[in-house]
């Protein structure tokens, strides 16, 4: 007689809370410690609502320097505040703008910049870093790691528990989907800007799309705050009022368009008439460019060009 055979369950049938059971469609939950973003959408899109602690987080960016601080400052705000220890800056592109730190809560004392003449040097230091125990947190631009490289990093925050975020270039999220498993961070993030419509309708901030995480994919991008809600109003409404400004001006410069024609043509005659070409020492009646007795072709003249300017 034939042993019975064990019957198959889905895994929706199992229940979710068995311990070290993690459903792909969900969130993952396996995350032991996480530090809160500051932003409440965000947080909800990340495996246990916020920066993974001890493990690598990569951000992707168009260019570097641009939305770091925006996005991590709240974070790092809180965590200072909670925990001794320093932030260490590793190869940033931009020398950080204490008063505005210390206006969000993050003190200058807190903060420490490395800064590396090499690739490798910049790995090396990121790396050490990692094993101080007087370090929080380290923020590490490293646009030409190597997955190998980014793997240490990885193991080295493991080890000690430590908030790790890596900067690279969007180029590195095409290397990544041509080789597999090219980078081992936990989460991956790609953000840039949202610039100020041209009806100034919405206030500046931040697009971030979710690459990898423990779970399921997100379709669509998060738009977060990329400023204060007051600083945000005051743009937008210096927006409004350039945008005012310029409207009147050219309803102003199109009133005054055939008026501006004829003042751009009485002086363009004047000066044909009236002024005398320069000569530049060298040979008489010759200038560079192999036009005799005037300007190199193509050049014009201050006043021409300010009379062109009054028809523009």
């Amino acid at each position: 007689m034939p042993a019975p055979r064990p019957s198959l369950r889905l895994a929706s049938h199992l229940p979710a809370s068995i311990a070290g059971v993690w459903h792909a469609d969900a969130l993952g939950a396996g995350t032991p410690r996480v530090l809160p973003t500051g932003y409440a959408a965000l947080d909800a899109e990340l495996p246990g609502g916020g920066w993974p602690v001890g493990a690598l987080s990569e951000v992707l960016q168009p260019l570097a320097g641009l939305h770091e601080w925006q996005l991590l400052l709240p974070a790092l705000v809180q965590a200072t505040a909670k925990q001794s220890g320093a932030i260490v800056l590793v190869a940033p592109p931009c020398e950080p703008f204490v008063p505005a730190l210390q206006s969000q809560g993050l003190r200058a004392e807190r903060v420490c910049v490395v800064r590396a003449d090499s690739p490798m040097a910049a790995l090396w230091a990121a790396e050490q870093a990692l094993r101080c125990q007087g370090v929080l947190a380290v923020m590490a631009w490293l646009p030409q790691a190597q997955p190998a490289a980014l793997r240490r990093l990885q193991l080295a925050a493991a080890q000690q528990q430590q908030l790790l975020w890596v900067f690279r270039s969007v180029a590195a999220s095409l290397q990544a989907q041509q080789v597999p498993h090219a980078s081992p961070a936990q989460l991956r993030l790609q953000v840039q800007g949202l610039a100020l419509p041209g009806d100034a309708a919405a206030a500046p901030g931040m697009q971030v799309q979710i690459l990898k995480r423990r779970g399921p994919p997100l379709a669509q991008a998060l738009h977060l705050p990329g400023c204060h809600p007051q600083l945000a109003q005051v743009l937008v409404a210096q927006a409004e009022r350039r945008r005012a400004a310029q409207e009147a001006a050219r309803a102003l410069l199109a009133g005054r368009q055939p008026a501006s024609v004829r003042v751009a043509g009485a002086l363009a005659g004047a000066l044909a008439r009236h002024v005398p070409p320069v000569q530049p020492p060298g040979q008489p009646g010759e200038q560079p460019g192999g036009r005799p007795g005037g300007r190199p072709e193509g050049s014009r003249h201050a006043l021409d060009r300010s009379a062109i300017a009054l028809v523009r």
